[in-house]
């Protein structure tokens, strides 16, 4: 595992805890992984969970400095590790995700726990107090209300982008969207799960909330109708650019690593600065690779193939596996 670029990502990040509207917050890292926080009129909702008991206790702390109300709810907003694991940290709050992302945590979850916790240790702090996987108490299908006391809070799935199980939180009247992994700012996507044909036209939906405030899966809070649209378009150019590389190399009978090697060199000097970069391309060209190819359904990441794809695509080692070409 000490071949992965994010097992030296050990810097301590800054938290920002910035507001957004009225007893609406954003938690935000330096490029982290984000929380959101909706304080209602009994209770308090957190969006996405943290990786760990340990990491959630850092949330709830701050919601602390601003209300002495209970965490009565925690929504996912899809099924990885980094944002769920943490769930029991908020103790006797009602866990709720979309019915696709629990569908991924049957079928993908403990792989995914296994392979992530391996990649990025630091996002893992007290990881030995995960009690295992997180699973929701209510699931929902498209869409649904939850009533906070007075405010009104949407639970939206707005379709498939960085996973098949996207879901965003929208106050329509306070106009704030928490976007999930659906947009980053200034951090690269992880696109390991994704669907790279559909993710333009979710986020079409999500500019579509008109959102005077967006707090995205990673990177900083972002305020007014500039930052907002640079983070939408952002996100979309980075996906769009590596899908477009994969499907040109693969209409060219290129193998994964040219593929590869393509993507690293165009698009180090529009996006290399974006926190994970090196991190995240091995297993975002193999996605894009396989959807360039027609596989729909994104293969499930083990610990084992992690590290295979990381020492084939980065360090030019044998696969032990054709796997990798599939």
């Amino acid at each position: 595992m000490s071949g992965f670029a994010s097992t030296n990502d050990l810097v301590e990040k800054i938290v920002s805890f910035d507001e957004l509207g009225p007893n609406l917050y954003g938690y935000t890292a330096e490029g982290d992984p984000n929380s959101g926080i909706v304080i209602g009129d009994e209770g308090v909702m957190v969006i996405d969970a943290q990786a760990t008991p340990r990491m959630a206790r850092e949330v709830a702390a701050r919601v602390r400095t601003v209300t002495d109300k209970p965490i009565t709810h925690v929504v996912l907003t899809h099924y990885h590790a980094v944002r769920v694991l943490g769930a029991s940290g908020y103790p006797g709050a009602q866990i709720i995700m979309s019915d696709v992302a629990r569908d991924m945590v049957v079928e993908r979850g403990q792989q995914d726990m296994d392979s992530e916790i391996g990649r990025f240790p630091r996002l893992f702090r007290g990881k030995e107090e995960i009690p295992g996987l997180t699973w929701p108490h209510a699931t929902f299908h498209k869409q649904m209300t939850l009533w906070m006391g007075s405010r009104e809070v949407q639970i939206v799935h707005v379709g498939r982008s960085h996973t098949a199980g996207d879901t965003v939180v929208w106050l329509p009247k306070e106009r704030v969207l928490f976007a999930g992994d659906t947009v980053e700012f200034g951090a690269t996507p992880y696109c390991g799960d994704a669907h790279f044909s559909d993710w333009p036209a979710t986020l079409d939906v999500v500019k579509a909330f008109g959102a005077q405030a967006l707090v995205p899966g990673r990177g900083r809070s972002l305020i007014g109708e500039k930052d907002i649209n640079d983070g939408i378009t952002g996100t979309q150019s980075f996906t769009s650019d590596l899908f477009g590389i994969a499907k040109a190399g693969v209409a060219q009978g290129h193998s994964l690593k040219q593929v590869y090697d393509a993507a690293i060199s165009q698009m180090r000097s529009k996006y290399g600065h974006w926190v994970i970069f090196e991190h995240c391309m091995p297993f975002n060209v193999s996605r894009a690779f396989d959807e360039a190819k027609g596989i729909d359904n994104p293969r499930i990441w083990t610990a084992e193939r992690d590290v295979e794809l990381w020492k084939a695509l980065e360090h030019g080692a044998e696969m032990k596996s054709a796997e990798i070409e599939a």
